[in-house]
């Protein structure tokens, strides 16, 4: 009796207790299965086996439990296997939860505090830049950007950064419609001008506006991408050009590209690269 007494009293087994790790590990698979599929779109039982590593028959196991909670979906003329509208949905829960300014905040403020510079954040708007968030410094000499400010790419860091990541006729296309107003003696008013500009901002990850805008002040830029490795914005630091020399200009560099970067895959985005 005291026996049963005792039995009766414990704690009943539940149907979500980890049994020797077996339910982790598959949910870890499941995972992998969906993240792999978002990764390539869409894929064969096939493919989707040999590249993770799971047989066949487990992967198949996978895919019909997530197609039950259409988390997944199979085009039955293909036979290729896809992302379902639940993972979308999922996916928007967090959009809704969480936008870009305020994803990029803390990273902006830990970038003016590493810097000692303001720290701007500019989404694109056609051939300009729109300012929707900044960082001032405590420098009493400092830049200083209205939410709303816009700016033609081509005069902005932030603007470079985004138009270096566009396919030549595209950017073409752009500077045709909107051409290359000139601001100060600095502008790069020139196609040659700009497009040698931006195959540096390429090759070093982020952007340089020397005095392009605004003489005696200087920015260096990068993008910030979406799911789809498109450029939707960037972040940006800004202040005095005497405080952009050379050697302070690469540090500087390096460190808006890490927050660029931060902030692209806090949001779930993707650098093309």
């Amino acid at each position: 009796m005291a026996q049963a007494e005792r039995k009766a009293r414990g704690r009943p087994k539940s149907p979500f207790t980890d049994t020797g790790g077996q339910t982790m590990q598959a949910l870890d698979r499941a995972l992998g299965v969906l993240n792999a599929l978002a990764r390539l779109e869409r894929a064969s039982l096939t493919d989707l086996s040999l590249a993770l590593g799971i047989p066949t028959a487990t992967t198949h196991r996978i895919l019909t439990t997530l197609q039950k909670h259409r988390f997944a979906e199979l085009d039955e003329a293909t036979q290729d296997w896809m992302v379902g509208i639940e993972a979308y949905r999922t996916g928007a829960s967090f959009l809704k939860r969480m936008n870009l300014a305020d994803i990029s905040r803390p990273v902006m403020r830990a970038l003016m505090q590493a810097t000692g510079e303001t720290a701007n954040l500019a989404i694109r708007d056609r051939a300009e830049v729109v300012f929707i968030g900044q960082i001032e410094t405590p420098n009493p000499i400092r830049a200083f950007f209205n939410p709303g400010t816009r700016t033609p790419m081509h005069a902005s860091g932030t603007g470079k950064a985004i138009l270096a990541t566009l396919p030549e006729d595209r950017l073409r296309a752009l500077i045709q419609s909107s051409g290359l107003p000139a601001f100060t003696e600095r502008t790069l008013s020139t196609p040659a001008a700009l497009f040698s500009d931006l195959d540096q901002t390429r090759a070093r990850g982020w952007s340089f506006d020397q005095e392009e805008r605004h003489i005696g002040m200087s920015c260096i830029g990068a993008a910030i991408f979406d799911a789809q490795g498109q450029a939707v914005g960037g972040v940006s630091i800004s202040g005095p050009s005497a405080r952009f020399d050379a050697r302070s200009s690469l540090e500087y560099g390096r460190q808006v590209a890490e927050a660029a970067a931060e902030i692209t895959r806090a949001m779930g985005g993707r650098s093309p690269a």
